[in-house]
């Protein structure tokens, strides 16, 4: 009995990490060196989901501070035909968040691999 309760502790586990660390379908992921070029775009929206702590510690110019929390009801900010770039610290609030803003009907977002940790 104890052997099935630890298999099945494990699959839960499996699919619980496989869920946080799989890219979303119909995002893009980039790197913090393609993040560079799309900085010139004017017509990208880019979306920092860090807490405003973090944020005001350290941040990129022309990303706009929404943290992952309160992504949902500030969402109206943001248009929805335009890109979204979303960065966090490590990468993995960033995803959560692409996976949110996939929900609510945006079309293209794009994740930064790595987040601000990558950035130097």
């Amino acid at each position: 009995m104890d052997v099935i309760i630890n298999v099945v502790l494990v699959v839960i586990a499996g699919i619980f990490l496989f869920n946080r660390f799989v890219p979303v379908k119909g995002v893009n992921q980039i790197t913090t060196e393609e993040l560079k070029t799309k900085l010139k775009r004017k017509d990208i929206q880019f979306v920092d989901v860090r807490t405003l702590g973090e944020f005001t510690s350290n941040h990129i110019k022309r990303f706009k501070n929404i943290p992952l929390h309160e992504l949902t009801l500030k969402s109206e900010k943001l248009t929805k035909d335009k890109e979204v770039v979303v960065i966090c610290q490590s990468g993995m609030r960033s995803n959560k968040a692409a996976k949110l803003l996939k929900k609510m009907g945006f079309q293209q977002i794009t994740n930064v691999k790595g987040g601000m940790s990558s950035w130097y």
